[in-house]
Parts: structure tokens; C-alpha cells; sequence
């Protein structure tokens, strides 16, 4: 396993700059995000010109780091919803225009990832009306979004195969796929495409209370990335607003915080020895959305409590007369 480094935490510096934090603190692999407005990271428009790409990646090389995937959540949240002003910071234009935006910069991302020779793309698969979990005021609302969401990202999945890539969803609320339930029905769903999977993310799983462990013991096969994000249950104020309150992430009040790994109450010795398990020895990426302290605190924290924490290969067996595995 090694430490990863999400570059949207820091996507108003140069990827210099995040380049030496990185590599200060020790951190190993970097998710480069490929969205397009006001991107210092990776042009897209630019990267699949010339020799742009070997250049790119000379230049993360240059600092003792890899690329362990891409990432486009805010356009690929297009593909599927919602539609309205929420969205329009993303692309502004109709739903029509949004869908088409979003499915073009999801396949694009899958191509860029081709030719950088990176296996997974991290993302969103959006949701239209996340109200309609509800069975009312339409029981059969959700049932619809779901036909759908498996035309749809069939397709984009289909262009994924072509390029060899993996599309890793992170289930979050706001999603199609956001807990154990959802994310087995898009397997399903989706015929059990080899290029459909999932970017786990213990932090907002624990916005449902979701079983982490159980999400990687019955969906590891499809795990092909991982955030390394906490979360808090504040004990004083979750009676009163529950795990997944409204308003400001600065709110005191909230019952629930996104924090640090090691601040927070994900178990990390049992997630990362669950992935161990199921196989999974690649990045584990840290996302800093800690509103109790700086992102320098947050990079340095994290690097001293993961990285000792981090298994580097799996079992190699024993067969002696005291211990046969």
C-alpha cells in the first residue's frame, strides 16, 4: 500500500508546489483531478498534444511521485444530475447540454488516463433528484432514475473498455450509488461491467452509518481506489441533527464532521486490514475536508499516523509444523 495525495485539496496552488508538499511529507502517489474551469493541475485541452504527456509525467517523477489515478467528480456528477442552479458553477447550460458536457469530459478523462498509462478514473455518477430514495410522493421514482443511470453509464463504461480504464464511483449521498445496497444494484444494474467499480471513501460512507468493512468484505473485488478521509459522530450534537445535517461544514452545532484519518472514529487498522484481505494493496489517498485545521496540518498529520499503518505486501504463506496458511 502506499500514501496517496488528492491534488484538489490543494487546487489553488501550481502542481509545483503541491509536488513538494507532497514529496516533503512523505506521501508516494498523487490523484491528478482533470476538470476543466480553473484547473492549475492538467490542462485537458493541452495534455494530449506533442510529447505533453511524457513531459507531464517526467515532471511528477522529477519528485519521487506517481500517478495512482484521475479524478473528475464535478463533471461526471453532470451525467446523471441534478440539473439546475446546483450544478451551474460546473457547466452552465440546459439539461440537455449539462448531460452532453459531462459524458464528454468523463469519456475525455478515460482517454487522457490511457495515454498516461493510469488504470482508474475517480469520480461521480450523479444523481437527478436524490429526494426520490423516498417513496413518496412517486414509489416508483428511484426505480426510473435507475434505467436511466444503466443507459447511460453503460455507454460511457463502454468507451472505458475500449481504453482499458477502470471508472471507480465514490458512493456519497447525492449519488445513484451511495451504500452497500445501491452500489450491489449497479453491479447488477449494469451488467456486471469489468470496468464499473468504486473509490472507497469511509468518511461519507459513515453519513449513512454504513458497515465500512462490510461494504470492502462483499465488494473488494471492485474496490480500485480508496480516500483516505474520517469522520467524526460529534457525540453532543448527533441527537439533534443526525449524521447528515443541512448547512455550513463550519456549523459547531452539526452532529457530524468530516476530519483527518486519526481524528475521527473510522477504525483504520481494521479497513486497512480488511483491504489487505480482499487483495487491495494500491494508494491510499488523503482528501483533507477537516474544517478544524489547516491543510498543512491536515498533509502532515496524516503522513505520521498512516504511513506506519500501511501493510507493503501481503501474507507470503507459511507451511511449517506450527502454522499451515
Amino acid at each position: 500500500m502506499k500514501l496517496g495525495l488528492c491534488t484538489g485539496t490543494y487546487a489553488d496552488l501550481p502542481l509545483e508546489e503541491v509536488c513538494c508538499l507532497a514529496a516533503e511529507y512523505g506521501y508516494e502517489t498523487l490523484e491528478i483531478e482533470t476538470f476543466e474551469k480553473d484547473n492549475l493541475h492538467l490542462d485537458v485541452h493541452t495534455i494530449l498534444e506533442k510529447d505533453n504527456i511524457k513531459k507531464y509525467k517526467k515532471k511528477i517523477k522529477d519528485y519521487g511521485l506517481e500517478i495512482s489515478t484521475l479524478g473528475n467528480h464535478p463533471e461526471s456528477q453532470l451525467v446523471m444530475g441534478p440539473y439546475g442552479k446546483d450544478t451551474d458553477d460546473i457547466y452552465r447550460g440546459t439539461k440537455e447540454e449539462k448531460i452532453k458536457f459531462g459524458t464528454e469530459a468523463v469519456i475525455r478523462t478515460a482517454q487522457i488516463a490511457n495515454e498516461m498509462e493510469i488504470p482508474v478514473v475517480v469520480g461521480f455518477v450523479g444523481c437527478e433528484n436524490f429526494g426520490r430514495v423516498c417513496q413518496w410522493p412517486d414509489a416508483g421514482a428511484w426505480e426510473r432514475e435507475e434505467e436511466i443511470f444503466a443507459e447511460r453509464w453503460g455507454k460511457i463504461l463502454d468507451k472505458y473498455d475500449e481504453y482499458g480504464i477502470k471508472f471507480a464511483h465514490e458512493p456519497h449521498p447525492n449519488q445513484m450509488v451511495y451504500d452497500i445496497e445501491t452500489a450491489q444494484r449497479s453491479v447488477e444494474l449494469l451488467g456486471d461491467h469489468q470496468s464499473w467499480g468504486f473509490n472507497l471513501d469511509p468518511a461519507n460512507m459513515m453519513m449513512y452509518d454504513i458497515d465500512v468493512e462490510a461494504f470492502i468484505d462483499l465488494l473488494g473485488d471492485r474496490i480500485y481506489g480508496v480516500h483516505a478521509k474520517d469522520a467524526q459522530i460529534v457525540k453532543q450534537n448527533v441527537g439533534r441533527s443526525g449524521l447528515n445535517p443541512h448547512g455550513n461544514y463550519r456549523r459547531i452545532d452539526r452532529g457530524f464532521r468530516f476530519r483527518i484519518p486519526g481524528w475521527g472514529n473510522v477504525k483504520w487498522e481494521d479497513i486497512i486490514t480488511e483491504l489487505s484481505m480482499v487483495g487491495y494493496f494500491g494508494s491510499l489517498t488523503f482528501e483533507h475536508e477537516d474544517i478544524t485545521m489547516s491543510r498543512l496540518d491536515g498533509l502532515k498529520k496524516t503522513a505520521e499516523f498512516l504511513k506506519p499503518r500501511l501493510i507493503s505486501a501481503p501474507f507470503e504463506g507459511r507451511n511449517d509444523l506450527n502454522f499451515r496458511f
